[in-house]
This record gives C-alpha cells, sequence and structure tokens, in this order.
C-alpha cells in the first residue's frame, strides 16, 4: 500500500523489505557466508582453519576500507546500493574458482569493500525513504535483515553439506541465490532513481572529552564477536560430525541476531544505552568463553545464543551513545567507533591464525584466542557499567543533545 503523500511510489513495507533483503546479501551473503562455508572447505583439503583466519581477515580489511570509501564514490545511495550488490553476488560466484589461496584472498578482500558500499548505500537510501515516508521506527526492521541473511545463507549452506554439494558448487548456488533475493528489490531502487545521495565527509562538530573508552569498548566488540562469528561452525564440526547437526550453530546465531534487534528497542526503553551495552557486553564475554573453556554442543548452542543475541544490539547502543555524545555533527565519532570495530574484527582472526602458526600453541590456539576476546569483552563491561554511575557524563550527553 502507497501512502498518501506518495500514491506513486513504493509502500513503507515495501522499502523496509527491499533494504532488509539488500542488507541480507550484502552481509548475510557477501561477508558471512564464509563461515557455514569453511568447515565445508577445510573438509574438501581446499584450507585450513590457520588460512580460514586470513580469508577472514582480509574480508574485514575490505569491510574497513569500503566503510572509509563509500561516501567518496560520488554516487546516489541506489546507485552505490545496487552496483556493490551486483559485485557482491559476482564475487561469490567467483570463490567457487581452484585456489591459489591469494586469489581467494583478493575475493574476499573485494566482497570485504562491496558489502560495505552496499550496507552505507542501502542504510542512506532505506532509512532516508523511511524517514519521508514518516516511518523512521521501522529502521530495526531494515537492519533485521542482517541477521536473517546469516540464518538463510547458514540454512542453505546445511541443505547443500547434507545433500553432499560440493564447496565449489555451494559458492555458485549461493551467487544465485543472492541474484534471486535482489530481484524484488530492483524495481525499488529504479523508482528511487537518484534522489538519494551519499553525503560527502561533514565540517564535524566538536569531540567531547571521555569517549575514547567508549571507542576502545567498541573495538573490543570487534574483537570479541568476530572469532565465534567465524569459527562457530568449524567448533560445531569438531564435537558433532553429523553436518544436519553441526551445520545448525550458524542459522540459530542468525536468527538470534535478527530476533534481537526488535528486543533491542524495547530494552533501551527500560535502561540507559550504557546499561544495555554493560550488559551486552557480559552476555557475549560468557557466550564467546564458553566454547574456549569446554567444548560440546550445548556449549556451541549457548555461544551462538549469546554471541547472535547481542552484537547487533550492542551495535544500536553503542552508535547511539556516542551520537547522543557528540557536540555538532556525530561523523568523525561515529567514524572513530567504526574503525575502532573494523579494526578489532581483523585482529580477530589474525590473531587467531598466529596462535595456530606458533608450535607451542598450535593444539590450543583458537581456545586461546577465544578466551583473550572473553576476557576483553568482560573487562569492557565492568568499565561500561562504572560509567552508568558517572554523574558527569549524564551532563555532558544532557549538553550534546
Amino acid at each position: 500500500m502507497a501512502i498518501d503523500n506518495h500514491p506513486s511510489g513504493p509502500s513503507p513495507i515495501t522499502v523496509c523489505l527491499a533494504g532488509a533483503l539488500s542488507l541480507a546479501v550484502a552481509m548475510g551473503i557477501g561477508r558471512f557466508a564464509f563461515t557455514p562455508m569453511l568447515p565445508l572447505m577445510i573438509q574438501g583439503g581446499q584450507l585450513d582453519v590457520a588460512a580460514g583466519g586470513w580469508l577472514a581477515a582480509a574480508n574485514y580489511a575490505g569491510y574497513l576500507l569500503g566503510a572509509m570509501t563509500a561516501s567518496r564514490m560520488g554516487w546516489p545511495a541506489p546507485r552505490l546500493a545496487a552496483v556493490a550488490l551486483l559485485l557482491t553476488a559476482g564475487l561469490t560466484a567467483a570463490m567457487a574458482l581452484p585456489g591459489p589461496t591469494w586469489l581467494w584472498l583478493v575475493l574476499r578482500l573485494a566482497a570485504g569493500i562491496s558489502s560495505a558500499w552496499a550496507f552505507v548505500g542501502t542504510s542512506v537510501w532505506c532509512l532516508g525513504a523511511l524517514s519521508r515516508l514518516q516511518r523512521p521506527s521501522w529502521g530495526s526492521g531494515l537492519y533485521a535483515g542482517v541477521g536473517a541473511g546469516i540464518a538463510l545463507a547458514g540454512l542453505f549452506c546445511l541443505a547443500g553439506a547434507a545433500a553432499g554439494v560440493s564447496a565449489p558448487a555451494l559458492w555458485l548456488m549461493l551467487a544465485v541465490l543472492a541474484l534471486v533475493l535482489l530481484v524484488p528489490v530492483a524495481p525499488v531502487l529504479r523508482s528511487l532513481g537518484l534522489a538519494s545521495p551519499v553525503a560527502a565527509p561533514a565540517v564535524s562538530g566538536k569531540a567531547p572529552a571521555r569517549t575514547t573508552g567508549l571507542v576502545v569498548c567498541y573495538g573490543v566488540l570487534g574483537f570479541g564477536y568476530i572469532l565465534p562469528a567465524t569459527f562457530l561452525p568449524v567448533l560445531a564440526r569438531s564435537v558433532v560430525e553429523d553436518p544436519r547437526l553441526f551445520g545448525l550453530a550458524w542459522p540459530l546465531f542468525g536468527l538470534t541476531a535478527a530476533l534481537s534487534t526488535f528486543m533491542a528497542g524495547w530494552w533501551m526503553r527500560r535502561a540507559s544505552r550504557l546499561q544495555v551495552w554493560a550488559a551486552s557486553h557480559l552476555l557475549m564475554g560468557i557466550g564467546v568463553l564458553l566454547p574456549g573453556l569446554w567444548l560440546s554442543g550445548l556449549t556451541v548452542a549457548l555461544s551462538a545464543l549469546l554471541v547472535g543475541g547481542t552484537f547487533m544490539i550492542i551495535t544500536m547502543a553503542g552508535l547511539q551513545e556516542i551520537r547522543a555524545r557528540a557536540i555538532g555533527d556525530p561523523t568523525v565519532l561515529v567514524g572513530r567507533m567504526t574503525a575502532a570495530f573494523a579494526l578489532g574484527q581483523i585482529a580477530g582472526p589474525i590473531a587467531s591464525s598466529l596462535l595456530l602458526r606458533v608450535p607451542a600453541f598450535a593444539a590450543n590456539g583458537l581456545n586461546l584466542a577465544l578466551q583473550a576476546g572473553a576476557v576483553a569483552l568482560l573487562l569492557s563491561a565492568a568499565w561500561l557499567w562504572r560509567q552508568t554511575h558517572q554523574p558527569v557524563l549524564e551532563k555532558e550527553i544532557s549538553h550534546a543533545r
């Protein structure tokens, strides 16, 4: 249904669904389909766990580069999203090519760039359209597309593995799935045309004091969550051989992430953003720690629930908190948060790969990396909780508003 002010344009629900499908392709397939594919590639002898860590790090480095360059492309947001989503499908198909590993590194780097462009472009055009249609609160539905895409890609890979489909064939099938999901998105992007330009970098306002700790905590999120986000299916496969069972870890992660976006708004109406952020770091830290201390089907499932159910909540709470503290334009502060997050998620796979290469730690390198990530999350949770009792911060936030 179309709204009165725009009878010929897409309805709010059409815009929201198109945005969610775009993020499902950009993030669920472009970035995170590699996670359920990794154990299948290892099983097929194409990779080992250490090489998988480097491929993951290349993707996250590409995401950082894409986030830094999206606004400099000079394209309207719908065009940026459309080009990036088509690139995502093509790069997914290219993963079916046989190695060497350096080729996959280049492909994962490029996929990270295109995913970031798609995420930025989609966020701009979709949130802008929802605001014009007087439905800004529907943004949680847009970001539910991230978790929904993770769950869909995970179930798709699960079904393929159960049917005995090879990893290269599954990469090709994922590319086709991406194109199918983009079919209903295309008319919405065409209807928007050039109406939603990606804003050029703005002059930032003054950065208030005492925000460095928040930026560091957001970087800890990137380091802590990315290890289970990369290796959960690998961990599950080490305790459950049946792909119909170990493959459920990643869809469970995505499903809880999708549902958490709707819960986040309810939670933040009943507690401060810092309290929500601190509690989420605590829960995520427990989820990261469990399989590093005791690896079983139960701990892997609990890790998927706790990490998947909190990482989008932390994203929303953290970015809202830093925007509230900004004096003037929050662009620089949000940029610092995004860069810290990206650097953290680059550091996670690199740390695990380096530990796995050291003979003394090779048998336990991944567990040590998980434990380090958990400790960082738990310490940051304690720091954030202390800040909820700092009245000066409340004064600063009020002044920023």
